[in-house]
């Protein structure tokens, strides 16, 4: 189908309901966007038209997706005078020339403006021009200024019009183009100014006494900045091997030394914390007597020096007066590999944990990203043109291979957190190997390649699915690698009574790597 045609068919579609309507606004603006088809005069007149009935949360996705896309100034022009929040992702992107640029700046309001300010890549005219509106942006307008009648409103914007078509005829590659319009630019931006202070005076009182168009700009600068100087990292607490500590009648602790205060204050030795942080049962027992104890465990949560695990140790104190108890006095030191007697924990933060909650996290919205894609594949909402069916089906095939490549990334942070649960079992490599062949015919294919599985059968002892997923990861490495009427030769051997060798045959783009001629991985028996 050609555009010419796929656009006819956006602009005959049914704009009687809300569906069509956010329809039609997404298909225009990606088609005119990614220029598959001219901003034609009739396209953009529907725009327009029906921007009103397009929710706000809809046109802010549609700015957002054209963020990078280069769109044409008319679609620039449409999404620059719309709300801020909508205007940005296209302002800080978009690429027209010179004089697109100058015959716009009228027609922006101050914030959008504002964003235009931050580019670093705008041509020297534009930036004088905009340097030229400086008076008008960064001065707050006076509402009792205004006036009292529409009629000067209607003045001064029919003024500012004309005063922005005049600007527009100016030759783009003229070198003082700025030189020479400056006076009316500044004189239009002044005119504009006064013609919004009237025409919109209860909107200014109510947005109170700033623009938020100057935070977003400021939020932006930061942010830009902090990408070119890099962020700063945060450093790590200091390693601390002991402490001391003393404890009330109650058994809270109220005085510490050698480590951060606010961690250890307040915890007590008879009663979990609040936050996680205890003492085990040794210390509770003996406080229960008032009698001493040695090397009672204490953990810590928190980031702060003192979190993790300790061995405390504390003796009971009397009042020498009357033999009253009035607390503990004690050490507390870091335990040794031997005295732990439960499995290495993960720490929160470490790089595995990081990575399988990374994981968790983009496996949800890819996979909705693919149901979507298929709804829209099989036309479960209503007709679609073949153009997106067709692009439906592209981005549902990159999403399941997306997903294979993140359960990689999944088992990789499993096994390294010590989190991975295996089900050893019998598993036959045979049937395992032409499984893998059969999932990777597609590949061959394009390669022009084949395997040659083993005539014989052994077995091993192991979990099937990592098995079978290391294979598979193997295999499909090797024939990616291999070129055309390459044969991929896999055999296997008992190398012992406890182990099966399987040796594949290396691809000639592999064999200016150091090693054997055959690759070579074993499992027990």
């Amino acid at each position: 189908m050609r555009f010419d045609d796929t656009l006819e068919t956006v602009l005959a579609a049914d704009l009687g309901t809300p569906y069509g309507v956010q329809s039609a606004w997404r298909q225009l603006v990606d088609l005119i966007g990614r220029r598959r088809v001219p901003p034609a005069t009739r396209a953009m007149a529907t725009l327009r038209a029906i921007r009103s009935e397009v929710p706000r949360q809809v046109r802010i996705a549609s700015a957002r997706a054209l963020e990078f896309s280069n769109p044409p100034a008319p679609l620039v022009r449409l999404f620059a005078r719309d709300d801020l929040p909508i205007a940005i992702p296209v302002l800080r992107s978009a690429r027209l020339s010179a004089s697109e640029w100058i015959q716009l700046l009228p027609d922006l309001a101050p914030g959008a403006r504002g964003v235009l300010r931050n580019r670093r890549d705008l041509p020297p005219a534009v930036q004088r021009a905009l340097e030229s509106f400086g008076s008008v942006d960064f001065v707050l307008p006076d509402s009792g200024e205004a006036s009292e009648t529409g009629v000067e409103h209607a003045r001064a914007t029919e003024v500012v019009d004309s005063s922005a078509g005049s600007i527009a005829d100016a030759e783009p590659d003229a070198q003082n183009l700025i030189m020479d319009h400056s006076e009316r630019i500044s004189a239009a931006a002044s005119r504009e100014a006064l013609a919004r202070s009237v025409a919109q005076p209860a909107q200014v009182e109510d947005e109170g006494p700033f623009e938020i168009a100057e935070v977003v700009a400021r939020i932006d600068a930061f942010w830009r900045n902090r990408e070119e100087a890099g962020a700063v990292p945060t450093p790590a607490p200091p390693v601390v091997e002991q402490f001391r500590f003393e404890t009330d009648e109650k058994g809270v602790v109220r005085w510490v030394d050698g480590v951060s205060r606010a961690a250890v204050i307040g915890l007590s030795i008879d009663l979990p914390g609040s936050d996680g942080s205890q003492v085990d049962g040794i210390a509770a027992g003996a406080f229960r007597r008032r009698a001493g104890f040695s090397t009672a465990r204490m953990q810590i949560e928190g980031n702060s020096d003192a979190a993790g695990d300790w061995l405390i140790s504390a003796i009971p104190v009397f009042d020498p007066a009357n033999g009253r108890f009035t607390g503990y006095r004690g050490t507390a030191r870091r335990p040794r590999n031997d005295e732990r007697a439960e499995p290495v924990r993960v720490p929160v933060g470490s790089p595995a944990e990081s990575l399988r909650q990374l994981v968790h996290e983009l496996r949800t919205p890819i996979n909705a990203i693919a149901g979507f894609a298929e709804m829209i594949e099989t036309q479960m909402l209503g007709p679609v043109s073949e153009v997106y069916r067709g692009r439906a089906d592209v981005i549902r095939s990159q999403a399941r291979e997306l997903l294979g490549a993140i359960d990689d990334l999944d088992l990789a942070a499993r096994i390294d957190s010590a989190a991975l649960a295996l089900v050893p079992g019998r598993v036959a490599l045979r049937p395992v190997l032409a499984t893998i062949a059969d999932d990777l015919a597609p590949l061959l294919e394009l390669r022009g390649s084949l395997i040659a599985l083993p005539v014989e059968d052994l077995i091993v002892t192991g979990d099937r699915r990592a098995i079978e997923r290391l294979l598979a990861r193997l295999m499909a490495t090797l024939v990616s690698a291999s070129g055309p009427g390459e044969r991929i030769g896999v055999n296997m051997a008992l190398e012992s009574d406890q182990k099966v060798a399987v040796a594949i045959d290396r691809p000639r783009a592999l064999a200016d790597y150091p090693g054997d001629s055959g690759a070579r991985h074993r499992r027990r028996a």
